[in-house]
């Protein structure tokens, strides 16, 4: 008999629905505000730091959630904002200047949905609230870099092949490197060596005996392109380890970065995550050099002066031996002595380039350098945040052997800070620096007012279009009411469940846009019912031929639609993604819920038995 309902049909709407409702369940439990504090450097969190913050907040009348040491960081959960603001400045006033205290939210999905991998969908700054970044990258110090690190990339190959030279120096503004030779057969062969080895770079003989090498139009692109490129990577890398939830860090122009932190309300220490640019330098202590006269201010041509942590001055070679960028992995631990220390991991490259630097200097000291560029209060001549570098020596050693892709520093002040450090040698030194230009906090009060008015919205739409479908359409407009709900519950389950989908305001609007998709849909098919009725066919043979010629019609327009969402998705940045998303999410549902679950609910109640008239 015609419009019975299949075994596979059953399975597939119950199977559907029923992981749809799980992962959409999560939505049900609203997010807790809360504190996260993290250690910053030279301090520690343990159990100590939860009692201490429990016994303070206490004191002041405060009772929080829960207060639990995770992953090297408290979070502490409230009911309120306003005992979420209280509790950070009684945090602060607590623990310090060694701690960094962050407003957040924190979801309050349960145990059990939680280890199945439900969760909440994730939200948009626009209705979480948190802080936007709009970074533009100091291409100026990038190229810098570049030419300078050149530099000893040729001092090493010139040694390496036996050519001699008389000096290797950088021309920083014209972005290029002029080496000088004593005879033209250490010019040619260094012109054959270097030329080889990158054909990007233009070499010419500029006088005699001496030979310029400068970048290529696409040499600086490529540059560019891959300093803007790794510096999104880093920061990614770097946000995603310490633990802030769904970043988006994506290019906007030439030279700038978004980076948009929700549920994160602290601006500062969003920055110190962001604009860390930490990295090493490993050079050799300069032995010979008069450390008395340079501390004088007379210091030799090929050395430099810096500090260590105690503020003992130390006097180091120019020459680089190692730099940060070949650090492929790093990780805490202690020596046999209980102190803590960060192991290294070097690519191939910076392996072999450490082994030949260090076997030959056996016995003698090597410095490593903490450099790292940190946001200052001034501003430049364009309004841009002056970054301040800052160097210090924190560890002095002998070199007892060669040392090759993996060795261990020592000097760091605490486990907390051996951490950290790690951390940041692990995601990554920034290319070039960054600098902030726009900044923007939203609060979780104005992203709670915006959820408030489009769910009223979407509240509203549905409530209206329910009333209209149950009279004009009467018991099919039921079952078609039955199906909104369905694509409802599926769009939100389908949200939480695909990575990397956040929704945001007009996120929200294409789901009011997705519900006027699905009852058109419907709309189609019970016109085609009508029709049928009105042709004088059966109600069964109305019911078989109404969803069967109706759903070509379907698929057609939302095909088209569907095409839309993907050209938006494409070209569009930020919120236009986010509503691209949930369109392309909500066509493919709303089929599903009007020519599937509607059917079944059709064919349960009126299909595969003799029926005088259908309620249409």
């Amino acid at each position: 008999m015609l419009n019975q309902n299949s075994i596979w049909r059953y399975l597939l709407v119950i199977i559907v629905m029923g992981v749809s409702m799980l992962y959409a369940l999560p939505n049900l439990y609203p997010n807790d505000p809360s504190l996260q504090i993290n250690a910053s450097r030279g301090a520690d969190v343990t159990q100590q730091t939860v009692d201490q913050l429990q016994k303070a907040f206490t004191e002041q009348g405060l009772t929080p959630k829960s207060a639990v040491l995770e992953k090297g960081q408290v979070l502490v959960r409230f009911l309120n904002t306003e005992d979420q603001l209280k509790a950070r400045e009684v945090a602060n006033d607590t623990l310090g200047d060694n701690f960094v205290t962050a407003l957040n939210l924190a979801p309050a999905t349960p145990a059990w949905l939680d280890a199945i991998g439900a969760a909440p969908m994730k939200l948009g700054l626009d209705l979480r609230g948190g802080v936007h970044f709009l970074m533009e990258v100091d291409m100026k110090t990038a190229m810098e870099k570049n030419v300078n690190d050149l530099v000893l990339v040729y001092r090493s190959d010139l040694r390496e092949a036996k050519v001699r030279y008389r000096a290797v120096t950088a021309d920083v503004p014209n972005l290029k490197v002029n080496l000088s030779f004593r005879t033209a057969e250490d010019l040619a062969a260094a012109q054959t060596l270097l030329s080889g080895k990158d054909r990007e770079m233009i070499f010419t003989e500029t006088d005699e005996l001496t030979l310029t090498a400068a970048f290529s139009e696409e040499k600086i692109k490529a540059l560019r392109e891959d300093a803007v490129a790794q510096n999104i990577t880093i920061i990614r890398n770097r946000v995603n380890a310490i633990g802030v939830a769904e970043p988006l860090v994506q290019r906007q122009g030439a030279e700038r970065i978004v980076v948009q932190l929700p549920g994160v309300q602290d601006t500062a220490r969003a920055k110190e995550i962001l604009g860390a640019t930490a990295t090493l330098e490993f050079r050799m202590v300069d032995e010979a050099g008069d450390l008395q006269s340079a501390i004088e201010g007379r210091v030799p041509p090929n050395a430099q002066l810096y500090n260590d942590r105690e503020g003992r001055p130390v006097l180091l070679q120019k020459r680089v031996m190692l730099t940060g960028n070949h650090i492929i992995g790093a990780n805490s631990s202690f020596d046999e002595y209980s102190r803590p220390q960060v192991n290294i991991d070097l690519d191939a490259k910076g392996g072999n380039t450490f082994s030949q630097a260090t076997k030959e200097a056996i016995g003698k000291s090597m410095a490593t350098v903490f450099i790292e560029y940190k946001p200052t209060d001034k501003k430049d001549a364009q309004g841009r945040t002056i970054l301040e570098k800052k160097e210090e020596v924190i560890n002095v050693a002998t070199i007892q052997a060669r040392l090759g892709r993996s060795f261990r520093i020592t000097g760091v002040d605490s486990p907390a800070e051996a951490q950290n450090l790690a951390l940041l040698l692990r995601a990554g030194a920034l290319i070039a620096p960054i600098q902030i230009v726009e900044e923007r906090t939203i609060g979780p009060s104005l992203g709670q007012e915006n959820i408030e008015l489009g769910t009223n919205a979407i509240m509203w739409g549905m409530l209206l279009t329910v009333i209209f479908m149950a009279v004009y359409y009467k018991g099919v407009g039921m079952v078609a009411n039955l199906a909104l709900a369905s694509n409802v519950v599926l769009l939100i389950g389908v949200l939480s469940m695909v990575p990397g989908a956040t929704l945001t305001l007009p996120g929200m609007a294409g789901i009011l846009l997705t519900i006027g998709m699905a009852i058109d849909a419907n709309v189609l098919i019970n016109e085609r019912i009508r029709e049928e009725l009105a042709n004088g066919r059966s109600v069964q043979q109305a019911i078989h031929e109404g969803y069967n010629r109706a759903f070509a019609t379907i698929t057609d327009s939302n095909f088209t639609t569907f095409l839309v969402a993907l050209i938006l998705f494409g070209l569009g940045s930020g919120p236009v993604k986010g509503f691209a998303v949930t369109l392309a999410i909500g066509i493919i549902t709303s089929i599903f819920t009007a020519v599937t679950v509607s059917r079944l609910f059709v064919n349960l109640i009126w299909g595969g038995r003799k029926v005088e008239k259908l309620p249409i």
